[in-house]
Protein backbone atom coordinates (compact mmCIF):
# COMPACT_ATOMS: atom_id res chain seq x y z
CA UNK A 1 0.00 0.00 0.00
CA UNK A 2 1.43 3.28 -1.00
CA UNK A 3 2.18 5.58 2.03
CA UNK A 4 0.21 8.83 2.29
CA UNK A 5 1.56 12.43 2.03
CA UNK A 6 2.47 14.05 4.94
CA UNK A 7 -0.25 17.17 5.49
CA UNK A 8 1.82 20.66 4.38
CA UNK A 9 2.74 22.91 7.87
CA UNK A 10 0.75 25.09 7.90
CA UNK A 11 1.81 29.07 7.77
CA UNK A 12 2.00 30.37 11.26
CA UNK A 13 0.73 34.14 12.07
CA UNK A 14 1.35 36.71 14.22
CA UNK A 15 -1.82 39.26 14.21
CA UNK A 16 -0.62 43.01 15.40
CA UNK A 17 -3.75 44.78 15.46
CA UNK A 18 -4.90 47.93 18.30
CA UNK A 19 -8.77 47.70 17.11
CA UNK A 20 -10.05 45.32 18.87
CA UNK A 21 -13.29 44.63 16.08
CA UNK A 22 -10.45 44.44 13.44
CA UNK A 23 -8.41 41.95 15.61
CA UNK A 24 -11.54 39.89 16.40
CA UNK A 25 -12.45 39.42 12.46
CA UNK A 26 -8.80 38.93 11.28
CA UNK A 27 -8.40 36.27 14.24
CA UNK A 28 -11.96 34.54 12.72
CA UNK A 29 -10.59 34.61 9.42
CA UNK A 30 -7.33 33.04 10.16
CA UNK A 31 -8.88 30.24 12.24
CA UNK A 32 -11.19 29.72 9.43
CA UNK A 33 -8.02 28.70 7.28
CA UNK A 34 -6.81 25.30 7.70
CA UNK A 35 -3.90 26.16 6.32
CA UNK A 36 -2.97 29.16 8.16
CA UNK A 37 -2.02 28.53 12.12
CA UNK A 38 -2.81 31.58 14.97
CA UNK A 39 0.69 32.02 16.48
CA UNK A 40 -0.63 34.77 18.65
CA UNK A 41 -2.96 37.85 18.61
CA UNK A 42 -2.24 41.02 20.05
CA UNK A 43 -2.83 44.83 20.28
CA UNK A 44 0.41 46.81 20.95
CA UNK A 45 4.01 46.83 20.09
CA UNK A 46 5.50 45.40 23.04
CA UNK A 47 2.69 42.47 23.10
CA UNK A 48 3.78 41.85 19.38
CA UNK A 49 8.05 41.87 20.50
CA UNK A 50 7.15 39.56 23.26
CA UNK A 51 5.43 36.81 20.73
CA UNK A 52 7.72 37.56 18.81
CA UNK A 53 10.86 36.36 21.72
CA UNK A 54 8.36 33.19 22.47
CA UNK A 55 8.42 32.11 18.57
CA UNK A 56 8.71 33.07 15.15
CA UNK A 57 6.10 33.16 12.81
CA UNK A 58 6.41 32.62 9.20
CA UNK A 59 4.05 35.90 8.96
CA UNK A 60 3.35 38.98 10.80
CA UNK A 61 0.06 40.64 10.49
CA UNK A 62 0.89 44.20 11.34
CA UNK A 63 -0.68 47.62 12.07
CA UNK A 64 1.28 50.49 11.92
CA UNK A 65 -1.00 53.04 14.27
CA UNK A 66 -0.19 51.47 17.60
CA UNK A 67 -0.45 52.79 20.52
CA UNK A 68 2.76 52.48 22.17
CA UNK A 69 5.05 52.33 19.38
CA UNK A 70 5.87 52.70 15.83
CA UNK A 71 5.05 49.86 13.65
CA UNK A 72 7.81 50.44 11.38
CA UNK A 73 10.05 49.82 15.00
CA UNK A 74 8.38 46.18 14.64
CA UNK A 75 9.63 45.61 11.30
CA UNK A 76 12.83 46.49 11.66
CA UNK A 77 12.78 44.24 14.80
CA UNK A 78 10.98 41.59 12.95
CA UNK A 79 13.86 41.97 9.85
CA UNK A 80 16.23 41.73 12.26
CA UNK A 81 15.62 39.28 14.34
CA UNK A 82 13.96 36.43 12.37
CA UNK A 83 14.76 37.46 8.73
CA UNK A 84 13.12 34.61 7.04
CA UNK A 85 9.68 35.88 8.17
CA UNK A 86 6.94 38.31 6.05
CA UNK A 87 5.72 41.18 7.34
CA UNK A 88 2.36 41.92 5.92
CA UNK A 89 1.19 45.67 6.57
CA UNK A 90 -2.39 46.03 6.63
CA UNK A 91 -3.49 49.33 8.02
CA UNK A 92 -5.48 53.01 6.71
CA UNK A 93 -2.26 54.96 6.14
CA UNK A 94 -1.82 54.95 2.22
CA UNK A 95 0.25 58.44 2.40
CA UNK A 96 3.65 57.71 0.63
CA UNK A 97 5.77 58.63 4.24
CA UNK A 98 4.05 54.96 5.65
CA UNK A 99 3.70 53.28 2.62
CA UNK A 100 7.98 53.47 1.69
CA UNK A 101 9.19 53.69 5.00
CA UNK A 102 7.38 50.03 5.62
CA UNK A 103 8.68 48.68 2.33
CA UNK A 104 12.39 50.09 3.07
CA UNK A 105 12.22 48.91 6.66
CA UNK A 106 11.59 45.23 4.89
CA UNK A 107 7.73 44.75 4.60
CA UNK A 108 6.99 42.64 2.09
CA UNK A 109 3.00 43.19 1.38
CA UNK A 110 0.63 46.44 2.08
CA UNK A 111 -2.65 46.26 2.14
CA UNK A 112 -5.34 48.66 2.69
CA UNK A 113 -7.76 48.29 5.56
CA UNK A 114 -10.89 47.74 2.95
CA UNK A 115 -9.64 44.94 1.53
CA UNK A 116 -11.72 42.18 2.22
CA UNK A 117 -11.25 39.67 4.62
CA UNK A 118 -10.78 36.42 2.17
CA UNK A 119 -7.88 38.65 0.47
CA UNK A 120 -5.94 38.81 3.86
CA UNK A 121 -5.41 34.90 3.48
CA UNK A 122 -5.18 34.85 0.21
CA UNK A 123 -2.60 37.49 0.41
CA UNK A 124 -0.91 35.91 3.37
CA UNK A 125 -0.40 32.26 0.92
CA UNK A 126 0.74 34.68 -1.95
CA UNK A 127 3.39 36.09 0.63
CA UNK A 128 4.55 32.43 1.44
CA UNK A 129 4.62 31.35 -2.14
CA UNK A 130 7.06 34.29 -3.22
CA UNK A 131 4.63 37.11 -3.84
CA UNK A 132 4.17 40.53 -2.39
CA UNK A 133 0.66 41.41 -2.15
CA UNK A 134 -0.27 45.27 -2.65
CA UNK A 135 -3.36 47.06 -2.65
CA UNK A 136 -3.72 48.65 -6.39
CA UNK A 137 -3.66 52.38 -5.68
CA UNK A 138 -0.75 51.60 -3.66
CA UNK A 139 1.22 49.72 -6.27
CA UNK A 140 1.01 52.34 -8.81
CA UNK A 141 2.18 54.90 -6.04
CA UNK A 142 5.05 52.49 -5.69
CA UNK A 143 5.87 51.77 -9.41
CA UNK A 144 5.34 56.07 -10.19
CA UNK A 145 7.93 56.30 -7.43
CA UNK A 146 10.46 53.66 -8.56
CA UNK A 147 10.50 55.51 -12.10
CA UNK A 148 11.13 58.31 -10.82
CA UNK A 149 14.20 57.31 -8.38
CA UNK A 150 15.70 55.73 -11.27
CA UNK A 151 15.55 58.05 -14.13
CA UNK A 152 17.15 60.68 -11.01
CA UNK A 153 19.96 57.89 -10.10
CA UNK A 154 21.03 56.70 -13.19
CA UNK A 155 24.56 57.32 -14.15
CA UNK A 156 25.51 59.31 -16.78
CA UNK A 157 25.71 57.46 -20.40
CA UNK A 158 24.04 54.47 -18.66
CA UNK A 159 20.33 53.78 -19.40
CA UNK A 160 18.18 54.91 -16.52
CA UNK A 161 16.18 50.90 -16.09
CA UNK A 162 20.21 49.63 -15.41
CA UNK A 163 20.04 51.70 -12.02
CA UNK A 164 16.93 50.01 -10.40
CA UNK A 165 18.43 46.43 -9.79
CA UNK A 166 22.16 45.48 -8.83
CA UNK A 167 23.92 43.07 -11.07
CA UNK A 168 23.76 40.67 -8.33
CA UNK A 169 19.73 40.85 -8.57
CA UNK A 170 20.02 40.84 -12.47
CA UNK A 171 22.17 37.48 -11.99
CA UNK A 172 19.92 36.32 -9.91
CA UNK A 173 16.43 37.12 -11.99
CA UNK A 174 18.12 35.38 -14.86
CA UNK A 175 18.71 32.19 -13.34
CA UNK A 176 14.85 32.82 -12.20
CA UNK A 177 13.86 33.30 -15.18
CA UNK A 178 15.24 30.04 -16.28
CA UNK A 179 13.02 28.44 -14.30
CA UNK A 180 15.28 27.08 -11.37
CA UNK A 181 14.21 26.28 -7.59
CA UNK A 182 15.40 29.01 -5.70
CA UNK A 183 17.51 25.63 -4.15
CA UNK A 184 18.89 25.19 -7.34
CA UNK A 185 19.93 29.11 -7.83
CA UNK A 186 21.59 29.62 -4.63
CA UNK A 187 23.34 26.20 -4.77
CA UNK A 188 24.84 28.26 -8.62
CA UNK A 189 25.28 31.68 -6.75
CA UNK A 190 26.72 29.74 -3.48
CA UNK A 191 24.32 31.21 -1.12
CA UNK A 192 21.21 30.25 1.07
CA UNK A 193 17.63 29.44 -0.32
CA UNK A 194 16.90 32.01 2.41
CA UNK A 195 19.06 34.80 0.83
CA UNK A 196 17.45 34.41 -2.15
CA UNK A 197 14.02 34.77 -1.14
CA UNK A 198 15.52 37.51 0.69
CA UNK A 199 17.01 38.72 -2.68
CA UNK A 200 13.99 38.20 -4.82
CA UNK A 201 11.34 40.28 -2.53
CA UNK A 202 13.80 42.97 -2.81
CA UNK A 203 13.50 42.66 -6.43
CA UNK A 204 9.40 42.41 -6.33
CA UNK A 205 9.51 45.32 -4.44
CA UNK A 206 11.72 47.19 -6.72
CA UNK A 207 10.28 46.61 -9.80
CA UNK A 208 6.79 47.07 -7.73
CA UNK A 209 5.40 43.60 -8.78
CA UNK A 210 3.99 40.36 -7.05
CA UNK A 211 5.88 37.43 -8.98
CA UNK A 212 7.87 35.52 -11.32
CA UNK A 213 6.28 36.14 -14.08
CA UNK A 214 5.95 40.05 -13.47
CA UNK A 215 9.47 40.67 -12.62
CA UNK A 216 10.73 38.93 -15.59
CA UNK A 217 8.25 40.79 -17.84
CA UNK A 218 9.00 44.27 -15.93
CA UNK A 219 12.70 43.39 -16.17
CA UNK A 220 12.79 42.34 -19.66
CA UNK A 221 10.74 45.15 -20.62
CA UNK A 222 13.63 47.45 -19.18
CA UNK A 223 15.69 45.99 -21.13
CA UNK A 224 17.52 43.99 -17.86
CA UNK A 225 17.32 40.77 -19.38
Amino acid sequence: MASSQPPPVPTSVLIVEDEPELLHRFTAALLAEERLHLLAAVATGAAALAALSDGTPDVVLLDLGLPDCDGIAVIRHVMRHCPECDVLVVTMFSDDDHVFAALEAGATGYLLKDAGLERIAASIHELRAGGSPISPSIARRVLARMRTATVADAAPGQPASAAILTPREIELLKLTAKGLSFDKVGDMLGISPHTVVAHVKKIYRKLAVHSRTEAVYEATQMGLL
